[in-house]
């Protein structure tokens, strides 16, 4: 998911959950869900910076525990409203306990 503007931000939590490691360009939601933990990002516009992680996709993929480290660390995200719930409650608790 190279793309330049994120429009939506379905697709990477899509490929998350299913253990398709995705690829993406650092920006929006893409920036905020994907980390080299459990896939590929690329910080810079540019058809060098894609290759080279399209490479080291290719080179992570060779070796098979990576990628099944690499699989497993991206279909255990939890992106669902259970747990960002569970976050907003914890950070009003915060704010209500220091007030």
């Amino acid at each position: 998911m190279p793309s330049k503007y994120e429009p939506c931000g379905l697709g990477q939590l899509i490929s998350l959950r299913y253990g398709s490691v995705p690829l993406v360009f650092k920006t929006g939601g893409l920036a905020d869900t994907v980390t080299n933990k459990h896939g590929f990002v690329f910080e810079h516009y540019k058809k060098e910076d894609l290759i080279k992680t399209v490479k080291e996709a290719v080179k992570v993929f060779a070796d098979k525990g990576a990628w099944e480290r690499l699989v497993m660390n991206a279909m255990k995200c939890d992106f669902s409203w259970e747990k960002s719930a569970k976050e907003y409650v914890s950070l009003y608790e915060r704010v209500i306990r220091s007030a």
